[in-house]
């Protein structure tokens, strides 16, 4: 470990290889799901994860995938949407207590330091969790925030709180879905299949309405930015096709700035608007459906 401009540079993790921590909180203390009744937030995570896992069924998304889908829930700026996000603390994640607009910019700040004349990706850091923007309009968090994981086939154990979590979920004692395939085929490809409902399925599907003109790599970091049971786990191999290990580096590159950002320093938001409004406007200007 060495220290440079009050970074810490760690040695790689063995599971997600982060190349820069903040000084305030090392890599082994991030994610961090074990259970303590007496911590308010750690009860709080595990709450949301539970009801999560006991309610996410194949049933379920379709409904959900189905409201959500028809786009007419408001119409908003990416700027004006991204300050909604002001009134959203997401009620799963264990590492930060801040309005999740403080995270957005942490992370394309981020990326900005690394990337900078990556725009779109940028662009990307900024928006990847504007889907939470559900939670402000009579979404349980639980169908919001967390962790994803493919539904219509065995639950793996790496997911968070495992099997133990999901034992109250009906898909269980399905012969269709509770098998190591469910209702999939060998090596179908993870774009194949239908992941739990949250804010990650969500923006994309609002990014291809509003024909938003990102490559397709951008598209899939939003899209799987979550499902660390696959990326992080090694997890769901017996379901990749051709193609999807870079499908999966793309989106462990993403991880990199989206999980390790999260620190206790806060940016200046409004002196940075002016920089990523013009990103907006040359990606996804005026008003889209949400």
């Amino acid at each position: 470990m060495k220290v440079k401009d009050n970074v810490i540079i760690m040695d790689p993790s063995p599971l997600l290889r982060p190349e820069k921590v903040y000084e305030d909180k090392p890599f082994q203390a991030f994610r961090d799901y074990t259970v303590d009744e007496n911590d308010p937030i750690k009860e709080r995570v595990r709450r949301t994860y539970y009801e999560m896992h006991s309610k996410m069924t194949v049933d379920l998304v379709k409904e959900k995938t189905a409201k959500w889908t028809k786009f007419n829930h408001f119409k908003a700026t990416i700027k004006d949407a991204l300050i909604k996000l002001n009134n959203v603390v997401d009620e799963s994640d264990p590492d930060i207590d801040l309005p999740n607009i403080v995270h957005a910019f942490q992370t394309a700040e981020r990326i900005r330091e690394d990337y900078p004349d990556n725009d779109w990706f940028q662009l990307i850091g900024l928006i990847h969790d504007l889907g939470k923007v559900m939670a402000l309009y009579d979404e349980p968090q639980w169908c919001v925030v967390g962790d994803t994981f493919p539904v219509g086939c065995e639950w793996v154990k790496t997911i968070v709180y495992g099997e133990d979590s999901f034992k109250n979920n009906p898909d269980g004692s399905n012969p269709k879905y509770n098998t190591k395939y469910g209702m999939y085929e060998p090596n179908c490809g993870i774009e194949k299949l239908m992941m739990s409902w949250g804010h990650d399925e969500y923006l994309y599907r609002v990014l291809l309405h509003n024909n938003v003109k990102f490559p397709k790599e951008a598209l899939q970091m939003i899209r799987y930015h979550s499902f660390y049971p696959w990326y992080a786990g090694n997890e769901y191999g017996h379901l990749m096709a051709e193609g999807d290990e870079k499908l999966k580096e793309i989106v462990l590159k993403f991880n990199e700035y989206d999980l390790y950002t999260k620190h206790s320093e806060v940016p200046d938001i409004e002196a940075l608007w002016p920089y990523y409004e013009a990103i907006i406007d040359k990606y996804i200007p005026g008003v889209i459906e949400f």
